[in-house]
């Protein structure tokens, strides 16, 4: 991997949490990502399953972890299954994991060959009464192909049909919602290195250059900085495709008088930054541009203060939204007696305003967590409000992510510039 090495105590701590949450006599089985399939034989990158990371630390496909802390025997308390290499492999793709190496990234001391799971996993299915399964329930999840978890629980539930089956996805959202200071740190790394992507934009982002001239830029200063690469697609999005929330298609040419919407994000160790900017291509926002950015500015500077202990995510988005109506009526785009007027359910704002100002943040872009629970200390939010004018081809959203602390909320991007006095200054100095 390209990331330096983690502690493996994060992986033991995370390990120590999740089974505390088990019922007694529990098995908990969380499988690797499968490596996804393009046309001919070829494949999509691998993309580790968060939660198989997030409680060993392995970064490889075929990777199975079992956690069954009452376990009577003392080795299978934790046993960790890894690909056995082999010549052919070592040929055509490169090292894989040895037993020793799986131990020293994960703290886990049985680690032992995939071809002796269902071996393993039999005897100890003798044992436990409940089998905690993996899942992905993310709320905004879509998922249409059968994942290695799907096609686990299908085959498990028909060869042990009398266990009692529990669902771990309600146990990792609630703990990975809260940041260790180690992760807190891996989220500072994956921060720092997006704003050396944005410094380099910043000095060369000028009229004529294509969208994709400046994605390219972008994945330079990534890859050279240890990251694998965005956290996500990139949008790079000018003039009127700043108005488009999810644009990654990043082909058009970037014009004098034009904006550019810069949602982009380094990935470090699969932690996941989140930054979004807005720019003037020829390095001069027009006056009713500054006017919007500033607006855009404001409402942001409000929400992040609005990112502390007790809050939820109902009353902050509320607290937002007035803002939001205030200064889009400064803006001259709602009336003040329309807004007294509106039908709360479908407020005006939504019309220049029609995305969420947060989300978690951590191993997935929008990291898991329930909206219902309450801001805690160590939990990590994006703070993204924006302003969409379509009919002036004007989009502008600028985000942060922002560590909730006792003492206040702490911008992790409080050294990316963002006052539009800075942006001018800095792109002046191409």
């Amino acid at each position: 991997m390209k990331y330096q090495p983690i502690d493996r105590e994060l992986f033991c701590y995370n390990r120590r949490n999740f089974v505390r949450q088990l019922k007694p006599s529990s098995l908990a089985v969380f499988h690797s990502n499968d490596v996804m399939p393009t046309n001919a034989d070829g494949t999509m990158a691998f993309r580790q399953n968060s939660d198989l990371f997030y409680l060993s630390g392995v970064d490889q496909e075929e990777s199975i972890l079992l956690l069954f802390p009452d376990a009577r025997d003392e080795r299978m308390k934790e046993v960790l299954f890894v690909r056995e290499s082999n010549e052919h492999i070592l040929i055509w793709e490169g090292y894989k994991l040895t037993k020793e190496q799986a131990r020293e990234t994960s703290g886990i001391a049985s680690v032992l060959w995939l071809k002796d799971f269902k071996q393993v996993f039999n005897s100890l299915m003798a044992e436990a009464e409940h089998v905690y399964l993996n899942t992905n329930e993310h709320l905004r999840a879509v998922v249409e192909v059968e994942t290695r978890d799907a096609r686990f629980i299908k085959w498990c539930q028909e060869v042990y049909p009398l266990h009692r089956y529990e669902r771990s996805a309600p146990i990792m959202h609630h703990l990975r919602a809260i940041k260790s200071e180690t992760e807190i740190d891996l989220l500072r790394k994956a921060c720092d290195i997006t704003e050396l992507g944005f410094r380099r934009l910043l000095q060369f982002i000028k009229p004529g250059v294509m969208e994709y001239e400046v994605e390219a830029e972008l994945y330079h200063e990534f890859i050279r900085n240890r990251s694998r690469g965005p956290a996500y697609s990139p949008i790079i999005a000018s003039g009127e495709n700043a108005c488009i929330l999810h644009y990654t298609d990043n082909s058009r040419e970037c014009k004098d008088g034009d904006l550019l919407l810069l949602d982009v994000g380094a990935e470090y160790a699969n932690y996941a930054a989140d930054m979004t900017r807005t720019v003037p291509v020829n390095g001069k926002f027009t006056k009713r541009q500054r006017e919007v950015y500033d607006a855009v500015l404001r409402v942001m500077q409000a929400a992040t203060q609005m990112l502390v202990p007790g809050n939820s995510l109902d009353q902050y988005h509320a607290f937002v939204g007035t803002v939001m109506e205030n200064e889009l009526i400064g803006l001259g785009l709602l009336n003040a007696g329309d807004v007294r007027n509106q039908d709360p359910a479908n407020p005006l704002y939504k019309k220049y305003f029609m995305h969420g100002t947060s989300h978690h943040l951590g191993l997935d872009v929008h990291d898991v967590g329930s909206k219902y629970r309450s801001f805690e200390e160590g939990m990590v939010f994006t703070c993204e409000p924006g302003i969409y004018i379509r009919e002036e081809g004007i989009g502008v959203r600028l985000e942060n992510d922002i560590l909730i602390t006792r003492n206040g909320p702490v911008d992790l991007m409080k050294n990316i510039p963002m006052e539009a006095d800075d942006i001018e200054r800095l792109m002046q100095k191409r």
